[in-house]
């Protein structure tokens, strides 16, 4: 099986479970380089990288962007060579490596970011309306009840025929809204429940609503969780026939799906996908260049930090790090074991370009 066949699979069980990743294609190439026009990989949030597309200095630069691309959604379209140029197309972030291969990549990477899930509790009209309505507007819609069927819910991604939904959800749900109206209202709430979301809207008046959510702390739920749920659902806009009520649920999740952030990751996948690196670690001609010592880098979500490798200017997390080196009491950190030999054959030279002579 070629290798580009494996990571179209992996792809495609990355979507298959609602996990957002990276696809990584190389669009163009300049001799000599490991990898070739068409070679693929995929990223995923946590930077493990599957497939190939080009050695110790490529890899970091396209995990580094990838992350970033995953954080905002946007494609990037990165250009990996000997030196910055200073003529560079438009719409191209430029790597200046000086690695010893001396070949130049092309590397195209799109974010694969899953659409938010939204389970729908109920079989009523207005259920009904939310899932047409919802699908349009981005989310993966999921409609759960006895009796759901193709018929009722055309639209949704996912049909689940009675309201044991946890067996049949790969993840949690983004957002819950149930839509029982009067018929199994209590088994809705607690199928709801049951799929630990942290949004769940509740289709009812409030007073209906108080006093189901009373009901449901006698049955042993939690009491924060239950009086999280909201409702009356969606934001108030006078409506009245079950398109209109649909209408105004959808706004509501609208306005909480933003106030979250206009990308979502799934919340059963729930690694943050990446800290927006800026400045000093200069990956376009507008941010800072390189001119600190190798720890200038500021600290990521996780503790760990960015070093920049003081040969070829690679940024390098500690962590992930197989070359290394103390020299005069500091710590430094290299992108391959090229550039941990030129170091160690010359301190000072890499010093002195860096700035760091301390």
């Amino acid at each position: 099986m070629l290798e580009s066949d494996t990571i179209i699979e992996k792809a495609a069980r990355l979507k298959a479970d609602h996990r957002p990743f990276a696809l990584v294609t190389v669009v163009r190439c300049e001799s000599p380089t490991s990898a070739k026009p068409g070679a693929k990989a995929v990223v995923e949030p946590d930077g493990v990288i599957q497939g190939w597309i080009g050695g110790g200095c490529a890899q970091p630069a396209v995990i580094k962007m990838a992350k970033q691309a995953l954080k905002d959604g946007q494609p990037r379209l990165i250009r990996i060579s000997p030196s910055k140029s200073t003529d560079i197309d438009e719409g191209i972030l430029d790597f200046g490596m000086t690695c010893h291969s001396g070949g130049t990549l092309d590397i195209f990477i799109d974010p694969i970011i899953p659409r938010p899930v939204l389970l729908i509790i109920g079989a009523s009209p207005t259920a009904q309306s939310l899932s047409t309505l919802a699908q349009k507007v981005g989310f993966s819609v999921t409609a759960a009840f006895p009796g759901a069927d193709r018929e009722l819910f055309p639209d949704a991604e996912r049909i689940i025929d009675g309201l044991d939904v946890n067996s049949h959800l790969s993840c949690k749900p983004s957002f819950v809204v149930v839509a029982t109206q009067g018929k199994r209202d209590e088994q809705g709430l607690e199928a709801a429940l049951s799929t630990g979301a942290d949004f769940i809207a509740f289709v009812a008046s409030e007073r209906k609503a108080d006093k189901l959510k009373d009901y449901l702390k006698e049955r042993g739920h939690d009491g924060e969780k239950v009086d999280a749920i909201l409702s009356p659902a969606g934001i108030e806009i006078g409506a009245i026939t079950p398109e209109e009520v649909a209408l105004s649920v959808l706004a509501g999740l609208v306005k909480e799906r933003r106030q979250l952030g206009h990308v979502d990751t799934p919340s059963g996948h729930a690694e943050e996908a990446t800290r927006n690196d800026t400045g000093c670690c200069g990956i376009t001609q507008e941010q800072e260049k390189v001119s600190t010592e190798s720890d200038c880098c500021s600290s990521s979500a996780g503790g760990d930090r960015d070093y920049v490798d003081p040969v070829c200017g690679m940024s390098v997390v500690p962590s992930d790090a197989e070359y290394h080196t103390e020299y005069e009491g500091n710590n430094y950190y290299f992108c391959c074991a090229h550039c941990q030999h030129s170091f160690e054959k010359d301190p000072h030279r890499y010093l002195e370009k860096s700035g760091d002579t301390t």
